[in-house]
């Protein structure tokens, strides 16, 4: 009934199978990857025709965690699974970047390709497994895809570099200080496709050895892939590119003078304006039937492509007049925003953030309930990408795949530089609005939180900047890497190339290539090259600020932390939580309380804060022997008095111990509800509470020498 085949390696620790023919056999390549005990099903499926006057190629890709894979029952009401998590979102991504350019020229049929996480044995991070899975799919359906792809995780501990880590490894890798780096790389035999990864401030030859190093650990992966094709590959769909080699010519002959001197305009706007009015102008020039033509589209394209890339090949020279290293004019600007706890503007050229930070208590922490395990987060950066920021009306609303991605490539380029939750206890929110963008929006966000987090009191251990890098790589091996890239040599150059970190290192590098054949001679002039840009950046940002300020904002709260015994946590918080409220409500600040007894006392106002601590440490405290305290009088008897002391602890005053001088009754000289100055003398054989007045100086609270208390006996004898 089925006809299987199934291919299995040894690839580093673990056996990685693929097998197809059992499992959806109607999609056009259905493949399930394992990887130790994590299986991924991958399923492909595409359209035999293009839609009339399609112009773009609409491949969509989605990858998603079923909470059964780790024997899970969704949270919620529904207890299904609901909207995609981040990192479904990121790893859809991270499919769809090294696959897309791989397609065959012109190919505009729809491809949907769908990854599910069958089983996760909580070791192996099922992201790689996808990428496999979907390569593996592709190829063996018939679909023009000019793979296969490989995949591979690199992690670098103790100076070595380690292929595909545990997630335990990779889990909070800001609280491992042997673990360095979390990188993802994809490629093809010949060439790497994608990258993706955080770092703790490693060296550029440190980087280019993690990108070779995984590059290499992928070929059997590749070979695998090819193995399992040659044996249950379809026909390959036959498709023929277009030729529109006449059509490109009319529009060439039509525009290319008109579309020449547009781009010779530097201002952005004006520039797109006259873009504009040369395609309306060759647009006149042509048929009916030439201007339903699917690849119009293509042609301007092509025609664009040309002029910019020659430009810049053959002089150095850029649309907006400046040569390949040059990093467009910065200016960065703090504390802008009256109450906000910190905030920065910083514009680079036609990009600009507006970035704020909000310090906040644990109670804003981020609660993730991921397929490996539930955990917390103290670190968020969300970034808006607004329609008006590229002068265009558009659609305007939840975060999409675009906006979530590059928010955490800002996200992992900080990681490294923030402070120990244990020395800096509050949870911080970065909010990146992009008011303009004309290239690297992430990249501006990276410095605007670098300097918004500053501005805030964050202390960061260094200032983190960003910058992007492009590549024109001619059909003649002639190539010229360009620094700080502007949205049009980012759409019509051939690689995506962005690189943060700080003086001593780099924390993020993310690359996405559009053609095969990027040498690791280009990579590594372009990791030069960007290092001196991040360098003139940070010099910039300096001039703004270049530390942490000493004061918060007045409108941010204090923090501060103690420390209680476990097994206090229960009589701080009291029956129902009826103490920890009354401690909120009489203290009025915040208290959130640690499963290992930390407890953190925020508000904006030090009293209120003193006020929690005093009555957190009454209840967990122990009072100590031969200690003066002050307490008050709470009831009168014919032995003595009893005295509250110490929080909720009373203890006895005998009625020789209230004075010096033989008393018949307490109340003599005290009354109920006065304050008295005690001293602990100790405990009794039943562990109740001995304590004394008359060696206790009622007005200034110091115990009385034993000669003026001999004294002072004589005189009363």
């Amino acid at each position: 009934m089925f006809n299987v085949t199934k291919k299995s390696i040894q690839w580093g620790q673990e056996t990685l199978t693929l097998e197809t023919g059992k499992v959806a056999r109607q999609a056009d390549g259905s493949v399930i990857a394992t990887l130790g005990e994590t299986s991924v099903m991958a399923n492909v499926t595409f359209a035999r025709e293009q839609k009339p006057g399609q112009d773009f190629f609409p491949l969509t890709v989605h990858y998603q965690e079923k909470t059964y894979a780790a024997g899970k029952i969704p949270g919620g009401f529904f207890k299904r699974e609901g909207r995609p998590s981040e990192k479904e979102t990121l790893t859809s991504r991270l499919i769809d970047r090294p696959i897309r350019p791989l397609f065959v020229p012109g190919f505009k049929n729809e491809v949907l390709v769908i990854c599910t996480v069958l089983s996760h044995d909580l070791v192996n991070d099922p992201d790689i497994v996808a990428m496999i899975a979907a390569s593996a799919a592709l190829t063996i359906s018939g679909v023009p895809f000019m793979g296969p792809i490989g995949a591979a995780r690199v992690g670098f501990a103790n100076g070595e570099y380690v292929l595909n880590p545990e997630v335990a490894d990779m889990d909070q890798l800001r609280m491992n200080p042997e673990q360095r780096l979390d990188l993802v790389v994809a490629g093809t035999k010949d060439a790497v496709m994608m990258v993706e990864s955080e770092a703790y401030e490693l060296s550029e030859a440190e980087m280019l050895g993690a990108v070779k190093f995984g590059h290499d650990a992928m070929q059997p992966v590749i070979d695998l892939i090819i193995s399992l094709a040659e044996a249950a590959a379809k026909e390959p769909f036959d498709f023929q590119p277009a030729d529109y080699s006449e059509l490109y010519a009319k529009v060439k002959a039509a525009g290319e003078a008109q579309m020449r001197a547009a781009f010779a305009i530097l201002d952005k706007q004006e520039r797109t304006n006259a873009i504009s009015a040369a395609r309306d102008a060759v647009k006149a020039e042509l048929t009916e039937d030439e201007l339903a033509n699917a690849n119009l589209g293509s042609a301007f394209k092509k025609l664009e492509s040309s002029i910019l890339r020659g430009d810049v090949v053959a002089n150095g020279k850029r649309i907006d007049g400046r040569d390949t290293k040059t990093v467009r004019p910065i200016v960065s600007e703090v504390g802008i925003l009256p109450r906000t706890h910190g905030s920065a503007l910083f514009t680079r050229g036609e990009t600009q953030g507006l970035v704020i930070t909000t310090l906040g208590t644990g109670e804003d922490e981020q609660i993730i309930d991921a397929l490996h395990a539930n955990y917390r987060s103290n670190f968020l950066l969300h970034y808006n990408f607004p329609p008006y920021s590229v002068g265009e009306v558009g659609r305007f609303g939840p975060p999409g795949r675009r906006e979530i991605g590059h928010g955490k490539l800002a996200w992992r380029a900080l990681q490294a530089v923030l402070p120990a939750p244990t020395d800096f206890p509050y949870t911080i929110r970065i909010v990146s609005e992009i008011t303009e963008s004309n290239g690297s929006s992430s990249m501006a966000t990276v410095c605007g939180s670098s300097l918004s987090m500053m501005d805030a009191g964050v202390p960061l251990k260094a200032p983190v900047a960003g910058v992007a890098m492009g590549l024109i790589l001619e059909e003649d091996g002639k190539w010229a890497v360009l620094t700080d890239i502007l949205g049009d040599e980012d759409h019509l150059g051939d690689m995506d190339f962005k690189v943060a970190g700080t003086e001593n290192g780099i924390t993020s590098l993310q690359m996405d290539i559009k053609v095969a054949g990027i040498t690791p001679a280009i990579m590594e002039q372009a990791l030069a090259q960007a290092k001196d840009g991040r360098m003139h950046i940070l010099g910039e940002m300096a001039k703004a600020l270049s530390e942490g300020r000493s004061e918060f904002s007045a409108h941010a709260p204090r923090i501060e932390t103690m420390t209680i015994p476990t097994d206090k946590i229960r009589e701080v918080i009291g029956s129902g939580g009826k103490v920890i409220r009354e401690i909120v409500e009489v203290s009025g600040a915040k208290v959130d309380i640690n499963d290992d007894g930390v407890i953190k006392i925020a508000s904006a106002n030090a009293e209120s804060i003193k006020k929690a601590y005093d009555m957190i440490y009454s209840i967990v405290a122990e009072p100590e022997e031969g200690k003066i305290y002050t307490g008050k009088v709470v009831k009168l008897v014919d032995f003595g008095a009893f005295v509250n002391f110490f929080g909720k602890r009373d203890g006895l005053v005998h009625v020789s111990q209230i004075a010096n001088k033989r008393l018949q009754h307490p109340n003599e000289v005290l009354k109920e509800g006065q304050e008295v100055k005690v001293k602990l003398l100790g405990f009794d054989e039943r562990g109740k509470v001995r304590l004394g007045m008359k060696m206790v100086d009622q007005e200034t609270g110091e115990e009385i020498a034993p000669e003026a208390k001999e004294k002072a006996d004589t005189a009363e004898a």
